[in-house]
Order: structure tokens, then C-alpha cells, then sequence
């Protein structure tokens, strides 16, 4: 375990090498980086980084939690795993299991494999999920406040996971672009698609879109990057903006489709007709 108080210009340097590299997950005062883990290879242990952006102390406990994802992307808490989902947490084990940090505070989580030894093939995911700890107040430290009726007193609890996948054995996955649809009757035009996954394990990646004129000139017009399909999801439903829409002529022409893991390999590519 690391742990160690940055002073503020060391902070800064980290955020800065955090969002260039495009790695991190932050939501309000804590940053995690990576933003997933994926065990696929002989390593057996992993590190998550926490940092404490805020001004304030923070204490998180950390847990596992599991997810399906829905077509249209969004995630729903599940129990037990659907037919072709297997989770990832018995076979994991992680520490520390709680974290306090304070301001500009930042510290590691080690992640490790354990029992893998008669895994099956296919994919193994679960969500390392950091639930904020809010600091218990001692009885008779609030005062009640006067009057009739009754106060209530709702607060929110923070929380923010991130996937830890396990792949075992080769991939068989692929996928098909297909349902592709323009919308040029709003303001910044809206290009939506499917994602249709087949084989034993998720993809994830980036949707880029170019332009290409009649006269052959490329533009590029889209890109959104950390775009997933889990298992046992065969379909996601997709839609985004596309940039530069008043520069080029969206009723000419063709967009050419390309979705591609972040190291460049392509899962499909595809062409939709604009004339």
C-alpha cells in the first residue's frame, strides 16, 4: 500500500498526466485512474489510484458490486448473473478495503487474482464500487431546532465503481455496425446505430465517424471514445453527436464508421450512403 500527502504543485502535475493520458475516472472530489481493469495475461495483480481533489477529507469504503448492462447502455445492480455472466469477485481479493483521504491526498489500491487456477474460458466482470463514508456525529452534538412539525434531513451517498474484468482463453468475439440512421432535422445532427456483439467476451473502444465528400475529401465528424458492450449482451443501442456539421454537407457524400479498440484494432467498419 502507498500512501502519501501531495503538495499541490505534485497534485497538479498528476491531474495533468491523468487527463493526458485520457485514463482517469473522476466524479466530484475523487479521481480514480485507470478508469477499468482488465486481467488477460500472467499478471496476477493490478493497481487502482485514488486521488482527493476536494477540500475536505474524504473516507471511502471499498466493495464489489455486479452489473447488467441494459441495450440502451445504462447499468442495472444485479444479484445473480445472467445466462452467459459470470462475475469476477470470488476471484479477486483487494486491499485496502477502506481508504481516508485528505485534501490532496492521494493513495493505491492493489487488486489480485486468486483461484483462477480451473477458470473456464470466457470473461469474468465485477465492479470494484468506492462508497463515500460520511463521518458519524455524536449524539447530542446537533441541537434540535425549535417549533412544530418534523425535519427531515436527507443526504446524498457518493459512490463510483469501475469494471474489474477477468478474460480467460482466446476471444471469439465480433461485431456488426448495422441500423445506422442520420438525423439532419435538428440542430447539430445526431447519428445513431447498433452494436451487435457475438463470442465470449466484451468489446470496448471508440466509435469514429469521417465524412468523405463526392470529390474524396476526409473529415472527421465524430469520435466517442470508452464505448463497451458486456457480456452476455448481444446488442447496445447507440446514438451521438456529430461535430463540424456546418462545415461539410451532410446530404453528400458518405460517413464512414469505424469502431476500434484504444490500442487500433477494429471490431468492424462500416459505410452509410448520405446521397
Amino acid at each position: 500500500m502507498i500512501k502519501q500527502l501531495l503538495s499541490l504543485p505534485h497534485l497538479s502535475l498528476l491531474f495533468i498526466l491523468l487527463f493526458s493520458f485520457g485514463n482517469s475516472y473522476a466524479q466530484g472530489d475523487l479521481m480514480i485512474m485507470p478508469k477499468r481493469i482488465v486481467f488477460d495475461g500472467s499478471q496476477r495483480s493490478q493497481e487502482i489510484n485514488l486521488a482527493n481533489t476536494g477540500n475536505d477529507t474524504a473516507v471511502y469504503a471499498i466493495s464489489f458490486v455486479n452489473y447488467k448492462m441494459t441495450e440502451s447502455g445504462n447499468f442495472e445492480q444485479v444479484e445473480e448473473p445472467e445466462e452467459g455472466q459470470n462475475f469476477a469477485e470470488d476471484f479477486l481479493r483487494y486491499f485496502p478495503r477502506r481508504v481516508s483521504l485528505a485534501p490532496n491526498e492521494a493513495q493505491t489500491v492493489r487488486v489480485q487474482l486468486t483461484r483462477t487456477g480451473n477458470l473456464e474460458q470466457g470473461e469474468y466482470r465485477s465492479h470494484m464500487y468506492l462508497r463515500a463514508v460520511e463521518e458519524q456525529t455524536a449524539l447530542g452534538e446537533e441541537e434540535a431546532e425549535e417549533g412544530e412539525g418534523i425535519s427531515i434531513n436527507i443526504k446524498t451517498v457518493f459512490g463510483i465503481s469501475i469494471p474489474v474484468i477477468i478474460r480467460q482463453g482466446e476471444s471469439t468475439t465480433q461485431v456488426n455496425l448495422a441500423n445506422i440512421g442520420l438525423n439532419r432535422e435538428i440542430e447539430t445532427p445526431k447519428l445513431s446505430l447498433e452494436l451487435n456483439r457475438s463470442g465470449n467476451m466484451s468489446t470496448y473502444g471508440n466509435i469514429e465517424v469521417e465524412h468523405i465528400s463526392a470529390e474524396g475529401t476526409s473529415t472527421q465528424v465524430g469520435i466517442v471514445k470508452g464505448v463497451s458492450v458486456y457480456t452476455p449482451n448481444s446488442q447496445r443501442n447507440f446514438s451521438f453527436e456529430l461535430r463540424n456539421a456546418g462545415d461539410i454537407d451532410l446530404n453528400n457524400g458518405k460517413l464512414l464508421i469505424t469502431y476500434k479498440t484504444e490500442e487500433g484494432k477494429v471490431y468492424n467498419e462500416t459505410q452509410y450512403n448520405l446521397n
